[in-house]
């Protein structure tokens, strides 16, 4: 389910350049760009405050934005930003234009539900997961949240595949791996040594193959 966009206030900005940017920061304000959507990139700041709380607050890169900018009002979304190495503070942001009926690939995350009706999990198997979010391609209007996988029924050894995984309206798979796996139901670690012991048991009791006739 998709939620209400949220909105940043921003101020169209005409200076470019490390110094320009020096000057924003000790302004507590950082350079960002609005492109897309066949129109001149605009360059413009936004608060750092509110661009570090965006961030870590996480799925910025999957989320619907309203960016004020000086009043007039920018449906994007963020497409990447840039930290400082060391410091881990946001240095920019690049935000893509969204217009009606737009496509876009994004990164949901999965949420796995009904652990305590697996079988496998019940008697001490461990839930591998392979993939914490999926890359899809989705309706501008419709970014989900999450995608829900169900693990009742799955026992040691099953696996969950994208193709088994009801997808939300609209969506599709964007990995280009064939049938993605998403995650696995293991064997606890004293469980696969026990089998182990039990294989070399069985084939070293297995009668030697006799010799072939002359």
């Amino acid at each position: 389910m998709a939620t209400a966009a949220k909105e940043l206030k921003a101020q169209a900005r005409s200076g470019v350049g490390k110094g320009a940017a020096r000057a924003l920061r000790r302004e507590g304000l950082i350079p960002a760009v609005i492109y897309g959507d066949k129109k001149a990139p605009l360059p413009i700041s936004i608060s750092y405050n509110e661009a570090m709380k965006s961030i870590y607050a996480g799925g910025f890169l999957s989320h619907i934005v309203t960016v004020d900018v000086d009043g007039e009002k920018h449906r994007v979304i963020p497409r990447d930003y840039q930290l400082d190495p060391v410091k881990d503070k946001a240095l920019h942001v690049d935000f893509l234009r969204v217009g009606k009926g737009t496509k876009l690939n994004v990164q949901v995350h999965v949420k796995f539900i009904n652990e305590d009706a697996s079988p496998g999990i019940k008697r001490g198997g461990v839930l591998n997961i392979v993939h914490h979010t999926l890359d899809l391609t989705v309706d501008a209007d419709h970014i989900p949240e999450e995608v829900v996988v169900d693990l009742t029924g799955l026992d040691v050894g099953d696996s969950v595949h994208i193709s088994s995984v009801k997808l939300p309206a609209g969506a599709s798979d964007h990995s280009h791996e064939a049938d993605l796996t998403i995650a696995t139901i293991v064997a606890p670690s004293g469980l696969r040594a026990e089998e182990a012991e039990e294989g070399a048991a069985e084939e070293a009791a297995a009668p030697a193959a006799a010799p072939a006739k002359e």
